[in-house]
């Protein structure tokens, strides 16, 4: 169970917060203040596991508050609102240690997603010694394997995690590869700080340098406000460059520049802004291959790669396939209350002859299906029917 601090001065939006955490939270605890130092008292009082609070408010703004808690906790989960005149201050908050700001007003959905990112980030940033930093990692999170291959690849995160050297982690479709950031970012010294990821194959090219960059508002037909872009919000943490096989060239340059010189300047504005995210980047391409083609910059390609981590397909370390089948199972079926079902030996060697074009993400997907639809003990037969 979790405990929320709401913390606004305007009564009505307030309760409005309330509200609607405790309907998406309801076995958590929410409590309120008016002002920034009554929120002190009740955070020094209580074990609070997220605040949301404003900006501007009495006797105790935001930004004061939010130093305060980080004196006394550095784990606690803090995001912060703001109004549109606000957002230099809410970037400000994430220097400090804030997990996201959200415009006012808030989108719902986005409201509750951030808040559930926050507390999960809590989770799997709690102090712990240095040597046993990956075993800290939350279930969320883990990589789950023993074999050869697997083990390699962790010791290399294990010995990359606390630098801030930029990794590529490359590898198929399906393995991992967002996984690998995490842990690298979770294991790192930027733990306590925002990881943010960007989807290059997803974000249309004449949108892909606001979302990186940011803009003004104004600066082209839709631009009604200012958007702060993935550098600046993860400029004190982890920025996870995902599919950046599929960044165009006028990109690319610009992505170099910003790593060249730790500054970016948001679509239509003229003002350079310091930033120093962590970068780790990925593919499924062949960057090499791209190079010759001329699709990628050969100077962004060396930037980028100072340690290079590859994910092995589920193929190349099938020995993994009964422990990840086991985490699979238990994950779904705690998600979704269903009775246990156990995978019998001939399913699990049924399953270890499956050509995994699809890796590990094939793989959960076929548990989920033999979870539904197969026996209470699942057979070859359920494998042999169910999984095409």
């Amino acid at each position: 169970m979790s405990t929320f601090l709401v913390v606004e001065d305007e009564e009505a939006i307030r309760s409005v917060f309330v509200e609607i955490i405790q309907d998406a939270f309801p076995k958590s605890t929410v409590l309120d203040a008016g002002d920034g130092k009554k929120a002190l008292e009740i955070f020094k009082a209580n074990k609070i596991d997220l605040v949301l609070t404003d900006i501007k408010m009495p006797k105790m703004d935001g930004v004061e508050l939010l130093q305060e808690i980080r004196a006394i906790d550095l784990n606690v989960a803090v995001v912060v609102t703001s109004g549109h005149g606000d957002i230099d201050v809410a970037v400000e908050c994430i220097k400090i240690g804030a997990q996201d700001y959200l415009p006012k007003p808030p989108d719902l959905n986005k409201l509750l997603s951030t808040l559930q990112t926050a507390l999960e980030s809590k989770r799997t940033t709690e102090a712990v010694p240095a040597t046993s930093k990956r075993t800290s990692i939350s279930k969320k999170y883990e990589i789950v394997g023993k074999s050869s291959k697997l083990k390699k690849m962790l010791e290399l995160i294990e010995k990359v995690a606390p630098t801030d050297a930029r990794v590529f982690v490359q590898g198929n479709n399906g393995v991992g590869k967002e996984l690998v950031a995490r842990n690298i970012h979770l294991m790192g010294n930027k733990s306590k700080f925002p990881f943010i990821e960007v989807n290059c194959a997803a974000i249309p090219s004449e949108l892909i340098e606001s979302e990186l960059f940011g803009h003004e508002k104004g600066s082209f037909t839709g631009a009604y406000k200012q958007k702060i872009g993935k550098f600046e919000l993860a400029s004190e943490g982890t920025l996870f460059l995902d599919e950046i096989g599929d960044m165009s060239l006028d990109t690319q340059a610009k992505v170099l520049r910003a790593l060249q010189e730790n500054e970016i300047t948001r679509v239509g504005g003229e003002k350079t802004i310091k930033v120093s995210p962590r970068i780790i980047s990925a593919t499924n391409k062949n960057l090499e291959e791209l190079m010759k083609k001329g699709l990628f910059r050969e100077d962004l390609y060396h930037r980028l790669t100072v340690i290079i981590v590859e994910v092995p397909s589920l193929n190349e370390r099938k020995s993994d396939i009964p422990l990840l089948v086991k985490s699979f199972a238990k994950e779904f079926q705690s998600d979704n209350s269903l009775n246990i079902k156990q995978f019998s030996k001939e399913a699990i060697d049924a399953l270890k002859e499956i050509n995994w074009t699809g890796n590990v993400r094939q793989l959960k997907n076929v548990v989920e299906r033999l979870l539904i639809l197969g026996e209470p003990e699942i057979s070859a037969q359920d494998v042999k029917q169910f999984v095409r």
